[in-house]
C-alpha cells in the first residue's frame, strides 16, 4: 500500500506498526472486520468459464473489492467507537468457507490506537 487509508472520520488504516512522524499517545486494544460473501451461481458458471478460456475474472475481483473494503470500513467504525483514530499493524485475511467452498470471508484486524 502506498500510503495509509483514511474514512470521512479522518480514521487512518495502515499495515505498518506505526505512523511516520505520528507518535501513539494511547493504544485501545484489537479492532477486526469481516464480512462472508457467497457466491453467485451464474457468476460462478462465466468465472469457470473464463478459466477454461483463460484471463482475470472481473466478477470476482468486485466482489473481492468490495468485501475488503467494507471489512475496513468495520474496523474503522469499531476503532472511532472505542475512541481511536487510527488503526495500525493491519492485516487482510481471506478465507473459504463453507461445506462447498461457496462463500468468501474477508477479515481484517489491527490495534486501533490515538495518535
Amino acid at each position: 500500500m502506498a500510503g495509509p487509508w483514511k474514512d470521512a472520520r479522518g480514521i487512518i488504516v495502515t499495515t505498518t506498526p506505526t505512523i511516520e512522524g505520528q507518535p501513539i499517545q494511547q493504544y485501545l486494544g484489537i479492532v477486526t472486520g469481516e464480512v462472508i460473501v457467497g457466491a453467485n451461481i451464474f457468476r460462478d458458471l462465466f468465472a469457470n468459464i473464463r478459466d477454461i478460456v483463460g484471463g482475470r475474472s472481473g466478477s470476482y475481483e468486485r466482489i473481492l473489492a468490495e468485501a475488503r473494503e467494507q471489512a475496513i470500513q468495520e474496523l474503522q467504525a469499531e476503532c472511532g467507537a472505542r475512541g481511536g483514530n487510527a488503526v495500525v499493524g493491519v492485516d487482510l485475511d481471506y478465507e473459504v468457507i463453507g461445506d462447498t467452498g461457496s462463500m468468501l470471508m474477508v477479515s481484517a484486524s489491527g490495534t486501533a490506537v490515538r495518535i
